[in-house]
């Protein structure tokens, strides 16, 4: 092969793998600078709804102020214990608003443990992350491989967001900690009383555990739990966990969606199946089943949404249902299957929440509870456009171009 050759194919292959980034790069730029100073629109609101499920209850809140002042609620009234884990913790005055209680129930004698995700408050000030001596933190590094850097293991990020205050209650969902998630995103959290408690204090204990070496004071102990009083059928926990390769979301999904006899409804911030998920979902619309999925119009991440658009063909191909909400970011990551099955947690349905970052997912089984997140799927709809096929086919060709290009970068979403 002569040299020419060489240089031409070399150059090929640089381009396929440099123009894809640098899209994305430009893309990001691009939107950050159309955003400044944009506001969400209002969006329809829906009351917290409670569910009695066995021996314990669910509250759905779908408004970040409404549980806000929940879980303040429950961090003023704690008697012994507070967990509290966040992937985004922001030092504006809700960020300011947590600290203060968290350090005040310390203050108070209640053992208090915090995690939070270093990389993703990058742009937290300094001085915000600086905690009292007698609160026990644990920031998760940025780095978390050393010279491992071949052990994929150690990459996932903590995307998880959890409070558990005593025995008593325990929340879990998408809504990070900051002033814009309290009115203008649209997010699901619930928060659980009864048996399931226990589940979420050993979640956070088991994580604390894992990567408490070299990263806190040599004071701090192991988080030690009793056995649970019960195995909870109706309600159960599925937790991914990179460093032990465990990632049992994704199989909940499809064990959920195998099973599916009527209808899917589903909503997501970044929704980027792999095939067999996708094919799982295009089954299930063959055998008669009505799927829908819910995502935003336009995200906060404006490359997610490029590189899931390149999906959109084949999903209306499938009979696949795409409704996009209207106006505001809906960054919630929950299901609900047949009026019978529902899940509401931490992972969205892409390669990063399935096979890569530490996740909680809360999978719930029962009637009244299904029912509820389906009043508020319907609540949402009325915000949102379904994508029809002709609209989609009609699209300008450089918007078809984008999404070619981007392709490359499906795997590593």
């Amino acid at each position: 092969m002569s040299a020419r050759v060489v240089r031409v194919v070399r150059g090929v292959l640089v381009a396929l793998f440099v123009t894809p980034f640098a899209l994305a790069i430009g893309l990001t730029v691009v939107d950050k600078y159309r955003r400044r100073g944009n506001r969400s629109k209002p969006f329809p609101r829906s009351a917290p709804a409670n569910v009695e499920v066995e021996d314990g209850s669910v509250t759905v809140y779908t408004y970040g102020q409404d549980l806000y002042d929940a879980m303040l609620a429950a961090i003023d009234g704690a008697q012994h214990q507070i967990f509290f884990e966040t992937y985004i913790w922001k030092s504006d005055e809700i960020g300011e608003a947590f600290k203060r209680a968290l350090s005040a129930a310390a203050d108070r004698g209640v053992q208090v443990y915090c995690i939070y995700d270093a990389f993703a408050n990058l742009v937290v000030p300094p001085r915000f992350k600086r905690f009292p001596s007698n609160m026990s933190v644990l920031r998760f590094p940025i780095y978390n491989a050393g010279f491992r850097f071949w052990d994929f293991r150690h990459y996932g990020r903590d995307h998880r967001k959890v409070l558990v205050v005593d025995d008593t209650v325990a929340f879990v969902g998408g809504y990070n900690i900051g002033a814009p998630y309290a009115t203008e995103w649209r997010d699901t959290h619930i928060a659980i009383t009864g048996p399931a408690v226990w589940d979420l204090k050993r979640a956070f204990a088991d994580f604390w555990n894992l990567h408490r070496r070299h990263r806190l004071r040599p004071s701090e102990q192991p988080l030690l739990l009793g056995a649970p009083t019960t195995w909870e059928a109706h309600i159960r926990l599925s937790r991914n966990t990179p460093r032990l390769m465990m990632f049992p979301i994704r199989a909940m999904y499809l064990d959920a969606i195998d099973r599916a006899g009527d209808h899917i409804w589903m909503t997501h911030a970044y929704f980027i199946p792999d095939q067999d998920f996708t094919e799982s979902l295009a089954a299930a619309v063959a055998r008669g089943v009505d799927v829908r999925i819910l995502i935003p119009h336009r995200s906060n991440h404006i490359v997610a949404d490029w590189i899931s658009r390149g999906l959109y063909a084949q999903f209306l191909e499938a009979g696949i249902r795409i409704f996009r909400y209207q106006g505001a970011m809906v960054h919630a990551k929950t299901a609900t299957i047949d009026g019978r099955w529902t899940t509401v947690g931490t992972a969205n349905i892409d390669r990063l929440s399935l096979t890569g970052n530490y996740e909680i997912n809360i999978e719930i089984i029962d009637e009244n509870m299904a029912a509820a997140m389906e009043e508020i799927y319907r609540v949402d709809l009325t915000n949102a456009v379904e994508l029809t096929r002709e609209e989609w086919d009609g699209r300008e060709w450089h918007r078809k171009i984008t999404e070619f290009l981007l392709g490359p970068l499906r795997p590593l979403l």
